[in-house]
């Protein structure tokens, strides 16, 4: 009998029937389930109280599993998370950490509910550990999950999971990241679901295997052990509640709580109008060497209580910014639960039924094996989750009520720079290795109704948290020179968005240069892009200082503060690359903050002072951007509209119109919202789109006439620090799209030149797909 190898098929790659899943299942697993009577019959208050309980429960597990690591990403970062799931995988309650895993956790279970049950079997006292991004769990080999079913009476009743980033697993480079990697083989090995626990003991060899490939064995032997702790305290307290409530009313909350999140999201789909929303976005380099852009690209299609998210046009997999089908799930999820369900409890198994993806095999996105996808979730997925986002809020924004929850895209990638080398400090130098989780603190993309948060976070974690400078310097051979937030890095609208941050470290407690592996992008082209006129924030940079200063500047007691200070020799460091950083040298990362939203020209003045006093923004970019005068801390309020009159003016002259004026105004005391500065208005029998701001009528939907502008990147901002030759070799630009009558923005990017113009008023109810 011929037996498939394990890797020639594509794993977690289509949507699961749970129906089918469970006539799959071997005929000796019972499982445990309720009827549809029984859900129905549960009263208000019971199911209250064990759906709470439930929520305590995966709150517990995080605690155990941050109280028993010893690993900085998760006792100070957060970037883990854990969840809940009934007897066939589909998530009932998820923890509010990294909230891209929450797409590939159930994906892990179908897989083993399908390839283990027979051989080697699922029972009572098992876990299972997988790192395999095609069978799902994690979204690249770093991410690894331990999970487990949990028995009532025999039959399967759940399963519990947690799951957390690693910080080595082995491979060619320093924390597993690879920038010249071709495919998996030079990554860390992905290992399918294997049983690490057997009998409520773990099984040594398997835990022995599992600790040797990593450079930093002993954190990973004790993040392995604390996600076993996690897992118990998950058991053990879902027995407690089905002691206490019986088996089958916790079995039929866990349905409802599924039901009714789905419910939920599907009656707030079905208040908003049908429609198609389309995004496209880059990752500019695929690996070390590189200097292409590669493109996703999303078309958001929603009907009645459904959506559709349609990935077709996809670049293929390329280097090492790929990603699985589980992390494009992540990506989608990680826009969807903030943007979408924040007021709905996050009952994942029950939000996933409403929405299908269409995708094509061997993309950025839906890599095939064996595709190098180390940064696969802080890449191709978090790049999904940022042009999905933009979509939902151009959907959002439409509903007065719902345009709430509409905001530009957060700061837009993850900047990975990992250092490894000998520890000299103590008695007995030690090998050491640190993934720098600064950037943990980007910057908010800005709202329709108010300022994106300044280093407030990451869209995908919500309770993420970044590193104590003093606990790194403790931990690690480093001194930090500065960490603090840049001015300008929020990206300028009517409402800002919010800023972000950079770090200057070097070595300090070591004689030998340390290593350096970078992985990131969005330094040619913008992650981080506004929304309705908003520009984008800032371009990432990092930057090298080879003939430094800095051990001269410290001997002498001072401590420098700007980069001038440090060296006249600064050298930018490439998206991905294999480094080294030297005693006496200065690593400085820049990350970005938020896009904003709207025309920075209809911004307060008041707010630009308020900035300016604040260091939120420089004296430049108040005046250059904001078109905001600004003496002595005061608005100068006749400087100011003459400054703004003299940049509409600069916009009306370099602009070229697409289409003709059409001279007529249009009544805005009857009119339907589009976005902040685009109305539906009523023609005969048909729709016209007209500007909110002049009234002035645009087109009918089809044929808007527009002024568009392309010219260099810099001309968003300030906020572009870094040249986008150094990256790549397409011509990048930045592009707006204005009313040709008052000429307020309505579109302002960073993209390449061959960028697809955005669908400005083609999405109008009234001519929707």
């Amino acid at each position: 009998m011929s037996m498939p190898i394990f890797g020639s098929e594509t794993f977690a790659s289509r949507p699961v029937d749970p129906e089918e899943l469970r006539r799959s299942l071997p005929s000796t697993m019972d499982v445990h389930s309720v009827s549809q009577e029984q859900v129905d019959a549960l009263d208000p208050l019971t199911y209250e109280v064990v759906r709470h309980r439930l929520w305590s429960v995966t709150d517990e597990m995080g605690e155990a599993l941050k109280r028993m690591s010893g690993s900085p990403i998760v006792t100070d970062a957060n970037d883990f998370d854990f969840a809940i799931s009934d007897e066939l995988g589909q998530e009932v309650q998820v923890g509010l950490y990294n909230t891209m895993l929450v797409g590939a956790v159930d994906l892990a279970i179908y897989w083993t509910l399908r390839n283990r049950a027979a051989n080697p079997g699922i029972a009572e006292g098992d876990m299972f550990l997988t790192n395999d991004p095609w069978v799902g769990g994690g979204l690249h080999q770093n991410d690894v999950m331990v999970y487990q079913p949990v028995f009532h009476d025999g039959k399967l009743f759940a399963w519990t999971s947690a799951i957390c980033h690693e910080p080595d697993l082995g491979g060619v480079g320093l924390g597993s990241f690879s920038p010249a990697a071709e495919d998996v083989f030079s990554e860390s090995l992905p290992t399918p679901p294997v049983k690490v626990v057997r009998d409520f003991e773990l099984q040594r060899d398997v835990a022995d295997v599992w600790v040797r490939r990593s450079r930093v064995p002993m954190l990973v032997a004790l993040d392995l052990r604390a996600k076993v702790g996690a897992n118990n305290v998950g058991r053990e307290r879902l027995h407690a509640l089905i002691e206490q409530y019986g088996a089958d009313t916790v079995k039929a909350v866990m349905k409802r709580m599924m039901a009714d999140a789905e419910t939920r999201l599907r009656d707030k789909l079905t208040s908003l109008p049908d429609g198609s929303w389309s995004a496209t976005g880059y990752q500019d380099q695929s690996h070390e060497g590189d200097r292409g852009l590669h493109k996703i690209t999303v078309t958001t299609t929603k009907t009645g209580d459904h959506l559709t998210f349609d990935f077709t046009g996809t670049d293929p997999q390329s280097g090492v910014v790929n990603c699985t089908y589980a992390g494009m799930r992540g990506g989608v999820m990680l826009a969807l639960l903030p943007i979408l369900a924040g007021d709905i409890p996050w009952s994942a198994g029950g939000l996933m039924r409403c929405f299908d993806l269409i995708t094509e095999e061997g993309t950025l996105n839906n890599a095939t094996y064996p595709a190098a996808v180390g940064r696969g979730p802080i890449g191709p997925a978090w790049l999904t989750g940022n042009l999905v986002a933009e979509c939902l809020s151009q959907m959002l924004d439409r509903d007065l009520e719902l345009g709430k929850n509409v905001q530009a895209t957060c700061c837009g990638t993850w900047d990975t720079a990992v250092i490894a080398g000998l520890d000299e400090r103590a008695e007995q130098p030690a090998p050491f290795l640190n993934i720098i989780m600064e950037p943990m603190s980007g910057g908010y993309g800005a709202r329709p109704h108010a300022d994106g948060i300044d280093t407030g976070g990451l869209f995908c974690i919500p309770m993420g948290r970044i590193p104590d400078v003093e606990m790194t310097e403790f931990l690690y051979p480093v001194l930090a020179l500065w960490r603090r937030e840049v001015p300008d890095s929020g990206g300028p609208g009517r409402h800002r968005g919010g800023v972000g941050a950079s770090i200057a470290i070097t070595p300090h407690g070591t004689s030998i240069p340390m290593g350096l592996v970078l992985a990131s992008n969005g330094k040619a082209v913008s992650q981080n892009g506004g929304l309705a006129g908003g520009h984008p924030g800032n371009t990432g940079l990092d930057v090298l200082a080879r003939q430094s200063r800095v051990s001269e500047l410290l001997a002498s007691g001072r401590m420098p503060s700007e980069l001038s200070e440090i060296s006249d020799s600064l050298e930018p460091a490439q998206n991905y690359a294999s480094s080294y950083l030297a005693p006496g040298e200065v690593f400085v990362m820049t990350w970005q903050g938020g896009g904003g939203y709207g025309d920075p020209l209809t911004r307060d003045p008041r707010a630009v002072a308020r900035d300016l006093r604040e260091q939120k923004i420089t004296a430049d970019a108040a005046r250059s951007v904001y078109g905001v005068v600004v003496e002595s801390g005061t608005v100068d309020e006749a400087a100011t509209a003459g400054e703004r009159e003299r940049q509409r003016s600069a916009r009306r002259e370099r602009s070229s119109l697409l289409g003709a004026p059409s001279g007529r105004k249009a009544d805005l005391a009857a009119v339907k919202r589009l976005d902040d500065n685009l109305v539906e208005v009523a023609v005969g029998d048909g729709a016209a789109v007209a500007c909110r701001h002049c009234a002035e009528v645009l087109g009918d939907g089809e044929d808007v006439a527009l002024a568009v502008y392309e010219g260099p990147a810099t001309d968003a901002g300030p906020q572009i620090i870094a040249n986008a030759a150094d990256y790549v070799d397409a011509p990048v630009v930045f592009r707006q799209y204005c009313c040709p009558s008052c000429w307020t923005a309505f579109y302002s990017a960073v993209v390449p030149a061959g960028h697809p113009a955005p669908p400005l008023g083609r999405q109008t109810p009234a001519r929707a797909a």
